[in-house]
């Protein structure tokens, strides 16, 4: 009998989510974060839901993991020391960057450009060349590799990058540079950018490869500590970690490419609400991720979720592939306030975090917060965690009543300001990833999860027209169930660079499969079964004399069948929806990349008792809460009650172990067969 453990550290709890593989039995558990050591807030949860679910840390084969390690290692500057070895004649390569200043018009005046991640002064140069086809143009001179890494190790440099010019076609001189470090400094490690990046565009190319090294240190110490201390507690399954692009990695490659890893945490919620929206039939999602810190959303169409070739932590942008999630600085612990010089009322993007926390956390907290605000308008009743975590709710009102002394309102509204403020931030979000992509969020549901996710879903569904709001099981642990269900994932990329009309479906073919063998190589030495493997391509085309082109994924079936034809048809149609024109001019092929995928976990949802569609029986109490500018009669029910069929008339709230579901006046929420409330307005409204 087999157990898969997946673990998501946020910034306020740590969520696990245990389940038995044969039976579909799950455990779940929330712990609160450890900000000064991840590892211990993830052993206290390892042990918490062993004991619960009576199973021993060496039954579980599969430990999977989603983390921020390298994401903070990058918002918060403390990444390792890069030293950077280029071809002579590019030692500003870094600071050249490119000619791109974020934000609206005359940005360029106040911007402040981000120190790069390799300074200049870590920055050297040796003598070679690669000609753009591949071919050695000048000998590496090995006298000058010697002399610039006797200069890195005065410098005290922690890591290096090795990123020459061309390497991407030829990547032998970076391979022997990479073998003089390894033996001059032995306990520091170096990541080649054909390695890392085997494409065009020596800028990204470089940068990436500089970040990849940057975050390497930090992330290797987590993970290698980690799997140290999984194994002191007798754990000896799989250790796998989240790629930014939705698909798990062995945690050795994690520590070689953490810049993969990226935008970890946030791909565990959107692959968790894809088992989700299967289940109940659902195709097209937008996810409402709302934890303690931040609130991350993203798109799923047909059950895929919109991936991006660029992977943007802060002000730093990497060529890797990830999903496409947007995060803006909204969580239940997000801070609000008035500052003086405007007297308008602002929430976040500071956060209260795991410590000290909301004031109703009872933990040192003086701040009002978002969870502060829920809590004086009764969205949150006093207990949380099943009763195990109970609320200051007058700490909270103390907290809230500075906000409205500031404003000169009274308490309520102050509170339902702060949620209004906080339901637009997370409005904007959505709408990046919908309308400003070219989709209409009236065509999606909203699903909402997270410790935050349900409390906030049903109004921010109203803002967008999304309907239904979804509150799925499990809510607050739907990024550790995304964890433990994806599959294993891999890719190698390759550049290109041909117009369309001078390249034959053939060739491409050929050379996508003899990248597909790489990948499925890469996978199969991590364990996965050659019957379980599955390869699909993704092809980047554009415009010929664009500086950007558009990523497409194919099959290996449809490319055979359709031909290039077939991918410039569906390049004009993704152009037109992006972008609302297509050009009459010649098509280019830019890179190739092969992806190998492992075998999706094929788990089942369980089904719900059927109901009579009265939910009396999970009814715990009536309750009040403010909503339309007056007090409200509600009710407050028990998820753990409720069976298919329920219907629950808002307003009213539905608690459970992990998430709090509010279901808002002139709203009805229905309880699907597996568990999941959707929430529609009532008839009329």
């Amino acid at each position: 009998m087999g157990y898969r453990l997946g673990v998501d550290v946020g910034g306020t709890f740590t969520d696990l989510l245990l389940f038995n593989d044969e039976t579909g039995q799950f455990w779940r558990t929330k712990t609160p974060s450890t900000p000064h050591d991840s590892s211990e807030g993830i052993l206290n949860g390892v042990n918490a839901i062993c004991e619960d679910a009576d199973v021993k840390a060496s039954e579980i084969e599969y430990f999977l993991h989603g983390t921020t390690v390298a994401t903070n290692a990058v918002l918060e500057g403390k990444g390792a020391k890069v030293g950077l070895i280029t071809t002579e004649g590019y030692r500003d390569i870094m600071q050249i960057a490119r000619s791109f200043v974020p934000g609206g018009l005359a940005a360029w005046i106040i911007w402040p450009k981000p120190q790069p991640l390799a300074a200049l002064e870590d920055t050297v140069t040796v003598k070679e060349r690669m000609g753009a086809d591949g071919e050695e143009v000048r000998p590496l001179d090995e006298a000058s590799v010697t002399t610039a890494i006797e200069y890195l190790k005065k410098q005290g440099v922690e890591a290096v990058t090795v990123s020459l010019m061309n390497a991407y076609t030829n990547g032998a001189h970076e391979s022997r540079i990479g073998e003089m470090v390894a033996a001059e400094m032995p306990d520091v490690p170096y990541s080649l950018s054909h390695e890392v990046l085997p494409e065009m565009q020596e800028y990204e190319r470089t940068l990436t490869t500089v970040a990849n090294a940057a975050v390497r240190p930090v992330v290797s110490n987590y993970v290698s500590s980690l799997r140290a201390k999984l194994a002191d507690a007798g754990m000896a399954g799989r250790f796998s970690l989240l790629r930014s692009d939705g698909g798990l990695m062995s945690s050795q490659k994690a520590e070689e490419h953490p810049v993969n890893i990226l935008m970890s945490g946030p791909a565990g919620g959107v692959t968790g609400a894809v088992w989700v929206a299967k289940n109940a039939g659902l195709k097209n999602i937008l996810t409402l991720d709302v934890g303690g810190t931040s609130t991350d959303v993203a798109l799923i169409e047909n059950l895929e979720p919109r991936r991006v070739r660029t992977t943007e932590v802060g002000h730093l942008s990497v060529r890797a592939s990830s999903l496409d999630v947007k995060t803006v600085g909204a969580g239940g612990g997000s801070i609000a306030y008035v500052p003086e010089l405007t007297g308008a009322l602002r929430v976040g993007p500071q956060s209260a975090g795991a410590v000290p926390g909301p004031v109703a956390y009872g933990k040192g907290g003086e701040e009002p917060t978002v969870t502060d605000a829920n809590v004086v308008l009764g969205y949150l009743p006093e207990n949380l965690l099943g009763g195990s975590f109970q609320l200051d709710r007058e700490g909270a009102k103390k907290s809230v009543q500075k906000i409205a002394d500031a404003l000169g309102i009274d308490l309520m509204a102050a509170a339902r300001g702060i949620i209004d403020i906080v339901n637009e931030n997370m409005f904007g979000a959505l709408r990046m990833i919908s309308v400003q992509q070219g989709y209409d969020p009236r065509h999606f549901a909203l699903m909402g999860f997270g410790g935050a996710g349900p409390l906030h879903v049903n109004a921010v569904a109203r803002l967008m027209g999304s309907w239904p709001a979804v509150s799925p099981v499990s809510p607050g642990v739907l990024c550790a169930l995304g964890d433990a269900t994806t599959r294993m994932r891999t890719e190698t990329a390759r550049s290109f660079s041909r117009l369309a009309t001078t390249t034959d479906a053939s060739e491409l073919i050929a050379i996508l499969k003899e990248m597909a063998d790489q990948t499925r190589a890469e996978l199969l030495s991590d364990g996965v079964a050659e019957e379980d493997l599955t390869s699909e391509f993704e092809i980047d085309v554009r415009y010929a004399g664009q500086a950007f082109e558009v990523p497409l994924t194919i099959t290996p079936e449809v490319l055979e069948r359709d031909g290039i034809d077939g991918i410039l048809a569906r390049f004009d149609e993704e152009h037109h929806r992006l972008f609302t024109f297509n050009m009459d001019t010649p098509h280019e092929v830019v890179n190739l990349r092969a992806v190998a995928m492992g075998q999706s976990l094929n788990l089942p949802a369980a089904e719900l008792p059927k109901g009579n569609g009265d939910p009396s029986d999970a009814k715990i109490r009536d309750h009040k809460l403010w909503m339309d500018g007056a007090e409200q009669d509600g009710a407050i029910y028990d998820r753990a009650k409720l069976k298919q069929g329920d219907v629950i008339i808002g307003p009213a709230i539905v608690v459970e172990m992990d998430s709090t579901t509010l279901i808002e006046k002139g709203c009805v929420g229905e309880v699907d067969a597996v568990g999941n409330i959707l929430i529609n307005l009532a008839e009329g409204q």
